[in-house]
């Protein structure tokens, strides 16, 4: 048997096990924090006190490593003298840092990207404006900002670090995400596949590869307060865009477990008395995010102690979607102790699982193994099936999440109810489009199309997330790179001059925005506000962040499949 053969067997026997496992299973599932973590998160807390919400970011705390063992540490911060309220002087608190810790970030190295060219041969050939090239090579030269590697301390003494020791160089996001990230990583892969850097990109895939071989799946980032969820699984995305662009066989042998690895599926039966397994999003964690902890802990003041964990358990659940957070997890808009994400069938989860099964396939049939890739094809058609019989609402044009009663959220098989379709306006329930089941329909794209023109989601400057201004992050007016590419993307590859057009317009909004943003500001966004050409995002539990890895990607892979005409303007 071949090594691709094994590796693609050893992937089938995981994913198909994970189906089966019945939600029930779940309910109780949690994983218990390292001492470590107990230890930041009291020092988080005192930071609080010591000196107050003025910027003040929890994770700032968790992100530090220890300059001596824990023991020793604990017992010198215990020592320190507490006003009642838990704080210790400034003097204290910054005396202590410096002895007894390194910042956050200091056990990260800036690395030089060996492939890195100031200009690649080929780069961008469509972009001839020329203001519009110098800033796509600008984006590109940004890659050297985000390239870090892990200190070798971090291998020498992991028990001080809450960072993983990955084995390669990697691109962070940027600003106070400063370790790689899952589903960050599909987009910035993208764009270093313009910039001809496939050895960084390959380096990428290789660290989250080896986060399975430690964990069984890849974390939601590489911190050990991570290792209770994962992220959207693009894995084998990655490897198929890195593959189409290489031909590298090794990587494809290597990338043996590209899998969503976690007992997250459920089991629903259609009006047609069809059996279909889908899956949710669902945290093995009860208690409060390490890297968040205290605002976690405010949220659920005024909760039960059990309704405390189930909220934590939601809480850490929407951070595993990428959606943290959204109204579209939330029973009551305007309060986030509602969250209810584990009793919800995502529609983009399923089709990113869907795209699993048709990458294993594809890579499958590129090797000759033919009945893996009949396995993996016939798969895919049931779940395009599931996807279009439990999320598909013909009257919207649109597949809309599923949502279960608090009831009936632990039976084995859940009968099919119209009412529980969610009917708000999501950037979400346009993704399967992404995927080329979706796109290769031609009825479908056109209705899908109708629906998104219709839906109030195109603004100005792209694509909003939501409709609803709550001030979470993931709704309106904010619009996020990763959905304005995956609906451009589709649209744009569905063989509709239409839909091409629609695709090209909205990527053209996008891109100047992200001009404009960065003319102003001299640096890239994590997230915009697409009510108007140039504005920045907001919202959120953290302070806009800038940098920034998946903005940066989705700007070159726009300019790569469009291009810019000499004479169009990039102004608002």
């Amino acid at each position: 048997m071949s090594i691709f053969h094994s590796t693609l067997s050893f992937f089938l026997f995981l994913f198909f096990t994970v189906d089966v496992t019945h939600a029930s299973t779940l309910c109780n599932a949690t994983e218990q924090p390292t001492p470590l973590l107990l230890f930041l998160e009291k020092l988080q807390e005192t930071a609080l006190t010591t000196f107050g919400n003025s910027s003040f970011d929890p994770k700032a705390y968790i992100d530090v490593s220890l300059k001596l063992d824990l023991a020793e540490t604990i017992d010198a911060f215990d020592k320190l003298p507490k006003s009642k309220n838990g704080s210790v002087s400034i003097h204290d608190f910054e005396e202590f840092s410096n002895k007894f810790l390194n910042e956050a970030g200091t056990d990260l190295l800036y690395h030089e990207p060996e492939d890195f060219m100031p200009e690649p041969a080929e780069f961008l050939p469509n972009v001839k404006n020329a203001e519009v090239r110098k800033w796509a090579v600008e984006v590109h030269w940004l890659w050297r900002n985000l390239c870090r590697r892990v200190a070798d301390g971090v291998r020498e003494h992991p028990e001080l670090h809450t960072l993983l020791p990955l084995p390669k160089p990697m691109i962070i996001p940027g600003s106070r995400f400063i370790e790689v990230y899952y589903w960050d990583s599909y987009w910035s892969i993208r764009g270093l596949l313009v910039s001809k850097m496939y050895e960084t990109a390959k380096s990428i895939v290789y660290n989250l590869i080896s986060l399975i071989d430690e964990y069984g799946h890849v974390l939601n980032g590489a911190r050990a307060y991570y290792s209770n969820r994962s992220q959207p699984p693009l894995l084998s995305a990655m490897v198929m865009e890195i593959y189409n662009r290489t031909n590298d066989l090794e990587l494809v042998n290597r990338s043996h477990s590209l899998h969503w690895l976690k007992n997250t599926s459920f089991g629903i039966q259609d009006n047609e008395g069809c059996n279909h397994t889908l899956a949710r999003y669902f945290a093995k964690w009860n208690k409060p995010r390490p890297e968040s902890s205290t605002t976690d802990k405010e949220s659920a003041s005024k909760l039960l102690n059990v309704e405390k964990q189930q909220f934590y358990r939601e809480v850490a659940s929407t951070a595993e979607s990428g959606w943290d957070f959204s109204t579209r997890w939330m029973r009551n808009h305007s309060d986030v102790t509602t969250l209810s994400t584990t009793s919800i069938l995502p529609v983009d989860l399923n089709a990113y699982i869907l795209k699993i099964e048709i990458d294993i396939a594809s890579l499958a049939r590129t090797t000759g193994q033919n009945s893996v890739a009949e396995e993996f094809s016939n798969a895919s058609q049931a779940r395009r099936k599931a996807i279009q019989s439990i999320f598909w609402n013909d009257q919207k044009g649109q597949w809309l999440d599923y949502w279960f009663t608090n009831s009936s959220i632990c039976e084995d098989v859940h009968p099919w109810e119209a009412q529980n379709q969610n009917q708000n306006e999501f950037a979400s329930n346009f993704i399967p489009v992404w995927l080329e089941l979706f796109e290769s329909d031609n009825i479908t794209v056109k209705r899908v199309m109708e629906s998104l023109a219709n839906s109030g989601l195109l603004c100005a400057a792209g694509i909003a997330t939501s409709l609803s201004n709550s001030g979470q992050q993931w709704d309106f007016p904010n619009g996020w790179a990763p959905l304005q590419h995956m609906i451009v993307e589709g649209l744009a590859r569905s063989g509709s001059k239409e839909a091409r057009a629609m695709a090209e317009d909205i990527a053209v909004k996008w891109l100047k925005t992200n001009y404009a943003a960065y003319t102003k500001t001299g640096t890239m966004h994590e997230k915009y506000d697409v009510e108007a050409c140039g504005a920045v995002g907001g919202g959120g539990e953290y302070i806009p962040q800038t940098g920034f890895g998946w903005t940066n990607g989705v700007v070159l892979a726009f300019l790569e499949e469009f291009g810019w005409p000499e004479h169009r303007s990039i102004d608002c």
